[in-house]
């Protein structure tokens, strides 16, 4: 039962976190559209109030007509709407999907023996550490160099060597999937610590000023959007190491550090495009595609050098993984041989004593209820067993796609 509450408390978290999430990165990437796409007002009136730039749009059948005050509006209306709790909102329920997902059950998610050989707790409070020491030196960075000759240069060439860094200490010391989401998660505490400690305070501070009838100070406004367009750049990597999970053959890459560092480079430089080429087309700055044709070149670039490379001897293969320890596939499709790297790799977490997920792979009538699940997880999407514990090996897989692909026969 326990298993099952905790699968419907990872659905509704999921759920509730891509819903929020969306709303979040909605509004952010509209309003990146919008700042860069504001001209300024024609309307000497609006000059008169201080109006730095308008837009004029049409979608869902009426018109729209924003205006962007540089400093300050003459006064403030009476309802002021505020975009926080997209954020708030995103960074809770996923800390919770994180906690449910992988901390709560830390050694069998989180920890790779292979690699770290730590107790769950410490394994928790290092995972959380990376969130509370990146911001600090990504905040560190910001406030040394931010407003500084070329900052925005320096500061992102900092962070991206502060987020390789990450990757490469997440990548070797959790699991494989672990260590994606741990990074992504990393970089959105940033992102919503953005909005928390300096663009909410900042806009905060503004509004008290003008309502005091004092002069504003336009700091505030530089720094939070300075922050927002960090954020920005933040989305699509993020957004990676989310997805990423479900898909094995990029965590699972003996140098899985370097796959995250160059889809989340691939990911900054395609942002990086669109928002650029608003500004583009009013003539405010150069041709942004080769930003986009970078990103798509490294993503390209990690499709062929990731490509599996077939066994040169399938036969080979076999018999070296039964010398290495594994169980002997002898070319075979049979249920007999299934069975038996079914009972060395997963009968620990499957079988009469534990049933993980409420399966048990220890009868035939079993396995051929669960065929298709089994040819999913174990050879297309190579998920289990967890972190490999039971080191199965690629020939083994092999013979259980081949087991399924000629009908899954559990017959002796």
């Amino acid at each position: 039962m326990e298993s099952y509450f905790l699968d419907w408390a990872n659905l509704l978290l999921r759920w509730v976190h891509v819903i929020t999430a969306i709303a979040w990165i909605g509004s952010s990437f509209y309003f990146v559209f919008l700042d860069s796409s504001l001209t300024p007002p024609e309307d000497e009136d609006l000059k008169k109030q201080g109006v730095s730039g308008e837009l004029w749009a049409v979608h869902g059948g009426g018109f729209y007509h924003p205006v962007k005050f540089a400093v300050s509006p003459p006064q403030l209306p009476k309802h002021l709407h505020w975009f926080f709790w997209e954020s708030y909102s995103t960074w809770i329920s996923g800390f919770a999907l994180f906690t449910v997902s992988y901390l709560y059950s830390a050694s069998t998610y989180l920890i790779d023996k292979s690699k770290m050989d730590w107790a769950p707790a410490t394994a928790i409070v290092v995972a959380l550490a990376f969130f509370v020491v990146f911001w600090l030196l990504y905040d560190a960075i910001c406030r040394i160099f931010g407003q500084k000759k070329n900052g925005d240069a320096i500061v992102g060439a900092l962070v991206f060597v502060l987020v390789c860094v990450a990757s490469w200490l997440a990548c070797h010391w959790f699991a494989g999937r672990a260590a994606f989401l741990l990074v992504g998660a990393m970089i959105a505490t940033a992102m919503s610590a953005n909005v928390f400690f300096w663009i909410i305070p900042g806009q905060r501070t503004v509004v008290a000023q003008i309502k005091a009838g004092q002069p504003v100070d336009p700091i505030h406004g530089k720094r939070g959007k300075q922050r927002s367009v960090h954020n920005t750049y933040f989305t699509l990597p993020v957004l990676f190491a989310m997805l990423s999970n479900h898909y094995s053959f990029t965590w699972s890459h003996p140098q899985n550090w370097l796959v995250l560092i160059l889809m989340m480079f691939a990911g900054a430089a395609i942002r990086q495009f669109f928002v650029m080429r608003h500004g583009y087309k009013l003539g405010r700055n150069g041709n942004p595609l080769p930003y986009a044709l970078v990103g798509v070149a490294v993503i390209v670039g990690a499709i062929v050098w990731m490509r599996p490379v077939p066994p040169a001897n399938a036969n080979a293969t076999v018999s070296g993984a039964a010398d290495a320890g594994g169980v002997s596939a002898g070319g075979q499709n049979d249920y007999k041989s299934v069975q038996a790297v079914l009972e060395q790799r997963c009968y620990l977490c499957h079988g009469e004593a534990v049933q993980m997920k409420n399966l048990r792979l220890d009868s035939p009538e079993l396995v051929k209820q669960h065929a298709q699940a089994i040819y999913q997880q174990v050879v297309v999407q190579k998920l289990m067993p967890m972190n490999n514990s039971t080191q199965i090996t690629d020939a083994e897989r092999a013979l259980i796609g081949r087991w399924f692909e000629a009908g899954a026969p559990t017959a002796p």
